[in-house]
């Protein structure tokens, strides 16, 4: 039925125009004139002449395109200007292209189309190029100024006191999404806002997993001369002690237990202040061996130690170890085992 109706079509064309002749002259009268149907950059440019076309689509598009397009996240904005960007618009490409596209087929096949009012149906790209470089730029300014690591909850040593400091959730922008998203408000008319959707790292690790990891922990406040005993990152005994004199400082920092016995021998270490003694071993459990009951050692020959001396708990006396009355040292003892972490401040 189409086909007979193209033919009355032709048959009447042909007699308007007066034959062969009179097509080519009504299509050479169109050579500039673009078919309907066809659009670029979603503009319609059916029926119009190319000049018009150059208006329509530098009104429509490429003004449109010349301003800046924004991220915005936050409160912040970043800006991406066209100078910038390297945008550039080909607007009589597209006029060219979509007069081509008018252009298929014969003068006959176009005559009929055009006088039928038939469409092309053809939606043309728009022929915009930008810097890639520019671009990715952009997307590493608003990924340093959001992007945020994930931060796991850890433990905060002190030597009054042992805590968890909490964690928080990370930040994560992708690169590629927002990449693309910059790079469809550039080449597009519309809003010229991008807003990106950044994806939340949790943390892993819970408060209760930590402290599981901590089964027992020790911490020692020499300016105020106490141990503490924590079970689960909780305190359960607080000690009096004795510390190293100055210049014979008992070691900061974090360390372990490293070894433990009970009556230790004493290796008697090779320096001035051990005078006569320097470099002997005595043995455990005699008078004149200062280690009492317990050794549990800490770091470079210190440790901790009972001691028959507890006057001096509570000041600088110990040449580096951590001096504790003998009942208490014992029951520290019993509590922690090797490997468990000693933070000294």
């Amino acid at each position: 039925m189409r086909h007979r109706s193209v033919i009355v079509v032709a048959v009447i064309l042909l007699g308007l125009v007066g034959g062969a002749a009179g097509v080519y002259a009504y299509d050479s009268g169109r050579e500039d004139t673009i078919a309907r149907g066809i659009s670029a950059g979603g503009v319609d440019l059916g029926g119009m002449r190319a000049a018009q076309a150059r208006v329509a689509l530098e009104e429509a598009v490429g003004r449109p395109l010349r301003r800046p397009v924004k991220v915005r996240y936050a409160g912040r904005t970043f800006k991406l200007s066209a100078r910038r960007a390297k945008l550039e618009t080909d607007v009589d490409g597209m006029v060219a292209e979509a007069v081509a596209r008018s252009r298929d087929g014969n003068l006959i096949s176009r005559s009929v189309r055009d006088l039928s009012g038939a469409e092309e149906r053809t939606e043309l790209d728009p022929r915009v190029s930008y810097s890639r470089r520019a671009v990715a730029r952009l997307v590493r300014r608003v990924k340093q100024e959001f992007d945020r690591p994930v931060r796991e909850p850890s433990v905060a040593w002190s030597g009054t006191g042992v805590s968890i400091a909490r964690g928080q959730s990370g930040r994560r922008i992708a690169a590629r999404r927002l990449r693309r998203q910059i790079a469809r408000e550039l080449v597009l008319p519309g809003e010229r806002v991008v807003r990106p959707r950044p994806k939340i790292v949790r943390t892993s690790t819970s408060r209760a997993e930590l402290r599981r990891r901590y089964p027992k922990v020790i911490t020692v406040d020499r300016s105020g001369f106490r141990l503490r005993l924590y079970r689960n990152l909780e305190l359960v005994e607080s000690y009096p002690i004795a510390v190293g004199k100055a210049g014979l400082e008992t070691p900061a920092g974090l360390h372990e237990i490293q070894s433990k016995a009970v009556d230790p021998d004493w290796h008697v270490p090779d320096s001035d202040w051990a005078g006569k003694l320097a470099g002997k071993v005595i043995p455990g459990g005699r008078s004149d061996n200062p280690l009492k009951a317990r050794w549990m050692a800490i770091y470079d020959g210190a440790g901790i130690h009972g001691t028959d001396e507890v006057s001096s708990l509570g000041s600088n006396a110990s040449h580096g170890c951590i001096r504790m009355a003998v009942p208490a040292v014992k029951e520290l003892y019993d509590r922690v085992s090797v490997g468990a972490p000693i933070y000294i401040s």
